[in-house]
């Protein structure tokens, strides 16, 4: 039997940590909003099929010793997002499945106020300091938000493709962008 922990990790106003049972309900809430899903294919999940992503995200951790973390608002304690990182055996390609594919959403009440650039600086430096290596993230081509994120933690576009239907921007990280 696997048996890992996950870290928490705190930033000045997020706390980034394993997702329990407790969190179920606003999870699956959280993936019905449309403002969420707009960019991933744009439909909201069933409660079934947020069940099977609540489970693959717990067993990430067990398998791979990363997955994917709820972002709590710290003076809240509210469940706002995700971020982290998973295999997704997507079959995108032998240039796209090099490494772990990163992911991250935030509740629509919370877009603007930096909380993505802070929950995902903080996943990615657990990342380069744990695991290391190369990461991938696909987007779609019209979200500028996810576009400038992904630009400043260092991706840098790999080429357009369709997945499930959809436009989708591969993007690669070989390695931490250099501070300035």
């Amino acid at each position: 039997m696997i048996s890992r922990a996950i870290p928490t990790i705190n930033t000045s106003r997020l706390t980034l940590r394993a997702l329990g049972p407790q969190d179920f309900s606003r999870f699956a809430e959280i993936w019905t909003m449309q403002d969420v899903v707009r960019y991933i294919g744009g439909a909201s999940r069933s409660k079934a099929a947020s069940w099977g992503a609540f489970l693959r995200n717990a067993g990430q951790w067990q398998i791979t010793g990363f997955g994917q973390w709820g972002i709590e608002e710290r003076g809240t304690k509210r469940l706002i997002g995700q971020v982290g990182f998973f295999h997704g055996c997507r079959e995108l390609g032998e240039d796209f499945d090099v490494g772990p594919e990163a992911g991250w959403i935030l509740t629509p009440d919370v877009h603007g106020q930096g909380y993505g650039m802070e929950a995902t600086s903080a996943a990615h430096e657990w990342f380069d300091r744990v695991i290391t290596g190369p990461l991938v993230c696909q987007l779609a081509p019209e979200n500028q938000a996810s576009a400038q994120l992904s630009a400043h933690l260092g991706y840098a576009p790999l080429r357009l493709t369709t997945f499930e239907g959809h436009p989708s921007q591969l993007m690669i990280r070989q390695k931490p962008p250099q501070p300035k």
